[in-house]
């Protein structure tokens, strides 16, 4: 798949070959597709709904993700750690990437809000997972590396402010996070759990909001799970700045 890469502002903004109806998300024709396909206008669905649905649903979704191949981006995040780092994979789900990550040598604690996950990446990963929720997080400049994919998604934007400010604090200086989100604009409930998407424009001003954290990199890339091909993701790569 062609990919062209665009500099702007001195972080890296990368665009992959998406069919165009599959990416925008803008004006009213997106608002009917969102609610043909589950999505709702009525207040966010809040944190219990979201981390019930995993609950409910786990064996369906372990099906659909476990086996799901991120190792490209996953090497990215890994390029920029050092040997032996230690990693928080914050919203683990199944386990898989904790999994990938200790095999390459890597140390890992892990977390998820949903029981059944927790239970799923234990067994997965053969690491302690910790039941926790996103704004549970209170270490300090413990981790080299946080890993967030598909996870923060599901918080408000008012919540994703304070949480990347948790995750910001957990980190050492230097340290990197990496996050994923649907690419668009909509904002609220989408089949039982709330989603919050960005755009490269939305996400660039979000994360100038956010103290010690510089956003070093943003692209695009395709769902690679069965029958989501054409559903864009954007992911993004901050580093915290060292000050010790």
């Amino acid at each position: 798949m062609a990919v062209l890469t665009v500099r702007e502002d001195g972080w890296h903004v990368e665009r992959i070959d998406i069919p165009h109806e599959a990416v925008l998300d803008k004006g009213p024709g997106r608002r009917r597709q969102e609610k043909e396909h589950g999505a709702d206008d009525r207040p966010d669905c809040g944190a219990d709904t979201t981390i019930g649905y995993y609950d409910r649903h786990a064996e369906e979704f372990l099906s659909d993700t476990a086996g799901a191949d991120l190792s490209e981006i996953q090497d990215i995040f890994l390029d920029l750690l050092p040997e032996k780092a230690l990693i928080l994979d914050f919203g683990c789900g199944s386990g898989r990437d904790a999994k990938y990550f200790l095999k390459r040598g890597y140390r890992v604690e892990a977390a998820d809000g949903s029981v059944k996950m927790c239970r799923a990446a234990e067994e997965l990963a053969g690491i302690p997972v910790r039941q926790m929720r996103f704004q549970e997080l209170r270490e300090e400049k413990k981790y080299d590396g946080i890993w967030a994919c598909a996870s923060v998604l599901h918080l408000s934007k008012d919540e994703l402010g304070d949480v990347f400010q948790r995750m910001s604090r957990a980190l050492k200086g230097g340290g990197i996070l990496y996050a994923s989100f649907k690419y668009g604009s909509f904002e609220g409930e989408r089949r039982g759990r709330h989603f919050t998407d960005f755009t490269e424009e939305s996400f660039q001003a979000f994360s100038g909001r956010l103290e010690e954290l510089s956003l070093e990199r943003m692209w695009l890339t395709e769902d690679v799970r069965h029958g989501r091909s054409g559903e864009a993701w954007l992911n993004v790569l901050l580093r915290k700045e060292d000050l010790d």
